[in-house]
């Protein structure tokens, strides 16, 4: 599983990475999170407002931080 968090660095980008960390832990998923800073790869997945997550290249959400309980339910 690939999961790519999407942002340029702002507090709610660093809220929505720190989330999906914590939820692939408590899940004990095998995913490689990956940080995307770069505006034009962040739009090569159809995303202009940030932050942005997606899980095996589908876009999960786009302009806020997800909820550990939404990202605990996209690793199912």
């Amino acid at each position: 599983m690939k999961i790519h968090v999407m942002g340029p660095g702002c507090p709610k980008c660093a809220e929505a990475e720190k989330t999906v960390r914590e939820a692939v832990a408590e899940a004990g998923v095998d995913a490689e999170i990956v940080k995307v800073t770069d505006f034009q790869e962040i739009a090569q997945f159809g995303v202009f407002s940030t932050p942005a997550v997606a899980v095996d290249g589908e876009v999960k959400v786009v302009g806020k931080a997800p909820s550990k309980k939404d990202v605990l339910a996209w690793l199912k």
